[in-house]
């Protein structure tokens, strides 16, 4: 009963990416943009880029569904729609509400709202011949929701990406601040510490960017060795202003060595109203 329920949830919530898919579809743009080779957390990878949202730019991820496979058939499942706006030069700020599906073990599952995340990300500079690309995220999450933390936790992340004529090839480094959680506390896991690279090839004429990755993490709950993680996935562009991705982790090491799938969509579009008006002369 417990695993049939834990597979309900996931398609439930896979139903509602897709409904969200079908909608962003029907959205219009106000200009467009290209966006497959810029790559975010877990889209399609945990791994990511040093670039920004372009300014004045909106970045709507509607359908971000992810469904994680873990020991002894207990699944965890997330849908967590974002906005992210590019309001300076290199610099966008995002806000995000994840919503969780948690099998918790005994028979006892929980679902509900996982915290409101707010981030900002600034690229200190653009890519040149002796200097990768650098960037900045810092994300907040506050205690919102029944799977939300129990108290408000910020991390840092430091970026660098380097493009060679075969491929991109892209470093992270993740900390996050404040105490452990409270025992019993009863909320979806968060890293302590996060360390990994990726590489990735784009295929301009098709507008496909083929991705890989791995990464270490340190649980902010677990004083274990870290977990050690691989990954794939793809972006592709499908319209000037809409793209979809999807990807595939499995973790190698640790007492969960079960499999991820994620799959998201990304309509970019503008506000009028927010862009400078420009006098003619």
């Amino acid at each position: 009963m417990k695993y049939e329920c834990s597979r309900v949830c996931a398609r439930r919530l896979l139903s509602h990416a897709i409904m969200a898919t079908t909608m962003t579809l029907g959205a219009s743009t106000a200009f467009a943009q290209t966006d497959y080779y810029n790559t975010d957390a877990g889209r399609p990878l945990l791994i990511e880029d040093a670039y920004a949202t372009e300014r004045y730019a909106f970045e709507l991820k509607v359908a971000s569904f992810s469904l994680e496979r873990l020991s002894r058939g207990r699944y965890n499942a997330g849908l967590e729609p974002e906005i992210a706006y590019g309001i300076l030069p290199r610099t966008h700020v995002e806000i995000g509400l994840p919503l969780a599906f948690a099998d918790i073990g005994d028979g006892s599952t929980r679902s509900g709202i996982a915290g409101l995340e707010l981030s900002a990300f600034h690229n200190l500079n653009v890519e040149t011949r002796t200097l990768p690309a650098l960037g900045l995220r810092t994300d907040v999450l506050f205690p919102v929701g029944a799977l939300g933390p129990d108290r408000t936790y910020m991390a840092l992340k430091g970026i660098a990406t380097r493009t060679f004529s075969a491929a991109r090839i892209h470093v992270n480094g993740q900390y996050t601040f404040g105490s452990d959680p409270a025992e019993g506390a009863n909320h979806v896991e968060l890293p302590r510490w996060l360390g990994g690279v990726a590489v990735d090839k784009t295929l301009p004429l098709k507008s496909l960017l083929l991705s890989a990755g791995f990464f270490a993490k340190q649980s902010l709950e677990r004083a274990e060795d870290p977990d050690y993680n691989v990954e794939a996935g793809f972006r592709y562009q499908t319209s000037p202003s809409f793209l979809l991705d999807a990807g595939l982790g499995h973790t190698l090491t640790g007492p969960e060595r079960g499999w991820s799938f994620t799959f998201g969509t990304t309509l970019a579009f503008a506000a009028r109203s927010l862009m400078p008006v420009r006098s003619g002369r």
